[in-house]
């Protein structure tokens, strides 16, 4: 053969970018995805888990044709911009689990939920209801009533916790009052703190307690009061 072979050439748009990181296509898509996962946050604070994606895509700044590139349908968006909430709210709970006191548990569990509510407006109270088909959603309330029956049966065997309360007694009182605070935050961001402390004082062992007055609910009757609002 006569000549010399020239050496292989990668394309300008590989070799360019090789060095420095994945591709400018890459890279903008990674971008996008972000802004809309935070412009998502956002609308899911203000305005609720039913905004319109075409909304959430003209916050971003982004067509919604890459919205749905990116996230095929309202739940994966969902999915996606609550799935730090659940890493949350398991590791509030494992703390929570960790304490020898039940009753110091379960009230630093409770505050920490409700502080971060007001951030959290689209996901709502964890005792409260979810939109169907957000499997993240579902998990993070999965795991705040597990938390919450552990602790609950454990201050019960400690003593600490009246023994005829039951963990749909506290679900359904701290979604009800979960429902109230986005009312409150422009008004009195901490007001929440007092009815949750009397709520709390109720749930206490001490000789003067009254006899409830009706039987708790069921697990089954808790889930038809809540959830219809999916």
């Amino acid at each position: 053969m006569s000549g010399t072979q020239q050496p292989a050439v990668c394309p300008r748009s590989w070799a360019a970018d090789r060095p420095g990181g994945p591709p400018p296509r890459r890279r903008d898509a990674l971008r996008n995805r972000e802004l809309l996962v935070e412009a998502a946050r956002d609308a899911f604070t203000a305005e609720g888990l039913h905004t319109s994606l075409d909304r959430i895509a003209r916050r971003a700044g982004v067509g919604s044709a890459t919205l749905y590139r990116h996230f095929p349908n309202r739940e994966a968006l969902v999915d996606e911009v609550y799935s730090s909430t659940l890493t949350d709210i398991i590791t509030a709970g494992d703390r929570a689990l960790a304490v020898q006191s039940a009753w110091t548990g379960l009230t630093n569990y409770l505050y920490a939920v409700f502080a971060a509510l007001p951030t959290e407006r689209g996901a709502g109270c964890p005792a409260g209801p979810w939109p169907g088909g957000a499997t993240t959603l579902e998990l993070i309330h999965v795991q705040h009533r597990r938390t919450v029956n552990a602790l609950l049966r454990q201050g019960q065997r400690q003593g600490t916790i009246r023994p005829d309360a039951t963990g749909e007694d506290l679900l359904f009182a701290t979604a009800v009052l979960g429902r109230a605070l986005p009312a409150l935050l422009t008004t009195a961001p901490t007001a929440w703190r007092r009815p949750l402390a009397l709520l709390l004082d109720g749930l206490r062992t001490h000789p003067a307690a009254s006899r409830l007055p009706t039987p708790s609910l069921t697990t089954d009757e808790l889930d038809k009061v809540l959830l219809p609002a999916r």
